[in-house]
């Protein structure tokens, strides 16, 4: 059999604009699991191709002969997911497989436009169900309990730009902060051996990466764990040029992983901090203090690991100023780039069954759902002056000047990139302004217009 899998973006997200801004912040690259899929798949004797449509349009109406086709699906990308499956449908006599974190979420809607549903992790059940001997329209699967029996991902399958491996040595988080998707999706949080990480590493430098990101939700959970892989890494040389990762405020403690993180080449990490207000901290259920925000900057800075600075804007016990003051904070610690998130109640988790139960959801136009715009009525004002504390925190962050800054602490590459960060960001501040002004069919216009807020952003 011949199977396509898919991991369709938004018409946002694919839009011109924004994909020269993906490039700009990191490096082309693809979600593990329809890899992972895609070589159980191939090693039970099918025929397999993987696609990402973040990077590059495809005509997958025209492709031959294609007897499954397989669609991944997040929040935001669901729409474009469903259009894809009822072309598909209409078009070719393929079957339509829909899994992922939006449809083990919302199921019974995925089923409206799929042959079949996947809640959970596939890895145990694929080749049955793309083979015919499970039927159910809706299969909830179990979770992978020992993830090293998970194959490797199959790189040679993927069809579509890369240039960055992804390694996802863990899955969930031992963390469970009430607007996370990742810690409802993938319980409990388990981790694969260092042996299996290692041998991965191994997969990847043999095939050339000299970017790498690990997918963990928070690699230094396990410090133990995460300080041996470093270690493993120096003695083994499978160091790569950049190595991003994902860590929480705690990793400031511990010296000697820090220490281990750089040699190893772990040069840029995302922390999210959500907020500089203890209040809404304690609120998301985030389980850290501010003086650890504070710790975790400098100590950053102090091993020259370049920090994407996360804050979740909207949060019930924060207030406008609360807002700007994490922008001047991520300016002071010479933050790499800033990633403000509009608070987004994705369907499955706490926050979502909260602000359903109060009748605070303004929008059920699951393509909104990216973080970036308002989807629900924030407690202390507009959704429409949240939606400009958002746009202004961006413009703030991103200026011309402080991209030379960025160029001087660390060095042409990343200034220039930051350069075209703040050009990027110029064009969305001018774009946003045309559709909340004129553009009466846009997200924009119906936030301003329904909402309207001339007060200070």
């Amino acid at each position: 059999m011949k199977i396509v899998l898919i991991t369709p973006a938004s018409n946002f997200r694919r839009f011109w604009g924004y994909r020269f801004g993906n490039y700009l912040y990191g490096h082309p690259n693809a979600i593990t699991g329809p890899l992972i899929l895609g070589r159980i798949l191939k090693d039970a004797g099918h025929e397999v191709e993987v696609y990402e449509e973040l990077y590059v349009d495809t005509d997958f109406y025209g492709m031959k002969d294609v007897d499954v086709f397989c669609l991944y699906t997040m929040t935001s990308s669901a729409p474009r997911a469903y259009v894809l499956a009822d072309e598909l449908h209409r078009r070719t006599n393929a079957r339509v497989l829909i899994g992922g974190m939006h449809a083990s979420a919302m199921p019974d809607e995925a089923a409206k436009h799929a042959d079949q549903v996947v809640v959970g992790e596939a890895e145990t059940i694929i080749v049955e169900i793309v083979e015919g001997r499970i039927t159910d329209k809706i299969v909830y699967a179990e979770c992978l309990k020992n993830l090293d029996d998970a194959p490797l991902p199959d790189y040679s399958l993927l069809k579509t730009p890369c240039a960055e491996a992804n390694v996802m040595s863990t899955r969930g988080c031992p963390y469970c902060c009430s607007f996370c998707t990742t810690s409802r999706m993938y319980h409990p949080y388990r981790e694969r051996s260092i042996d299996s990480v290692i041998d991965e590493l191994k997969y990847y430098k043999s095939l050339g990466f000299e970017y790498m990101n690990f997918e963990d939700d928070n690699f230094t959970a396990n410090k133990v764990r995460a300080k041996e892989i470093c270690r493993r890494m120096i003695e083994e040389g499978l160091t790569f040029k950049d190595t991003f990762f994902f860590g929480r405020v705690d990793m400031a403690h511990d010296e000697e992983m820090l220490a281990l993180l750089q040699k190893a080449h772990f040069t840029y990490v995302l922390v999210g901090f959500e907020s500089l207000n203890q209040a809404a901290l304690d609120e998301v259920d985030k389980r850290q203090k501010l003086s650890d925000i504070v710790n975790c900057a400098n100590a950053l800075a102090k091993h020259k690991i370049r920090l994407i600075a996360s804050f979740v804007l909207g949060i019930d016990t924060d207030g406008a100023d609360d807002i700007r003051r994490c922008v001047d904070f991520a300016k002071s610690v010479n933050a790499y780039t800033l990633q403000p998130a509009i608070l987004t109640p994705f369907p499955g988790t706490a926050v979502y069954e909260q602000f359903v139960e109060e009748k605070r959801m303004i929008t059920s136009d699951w393509s909104l759902f990216d973080m970036m715009n308002v989807t629900f009525q924030p407690k202390n004002m507009t959704p429409w002056a949240l939606q400009k504390l958002f746009l202004s925190a961006n413009k703030r962050f991103y200026t011309f000047v402080g991209s030379f800054r960025i160029m001087k602490t660390f060095g042409f590459e990343y200034g220039f990139r930051r350069l075209g960060l703040w050009f990027i960001t110029c064009l969305a501040m001018f774009g946003a302004a045309v559709q909340s002004g004129f553009k009466k069919d846009s997200h924009f216009y119906w936030l301003r217009h329904k909402w309207p807020d001339s007060g200070k952003t």
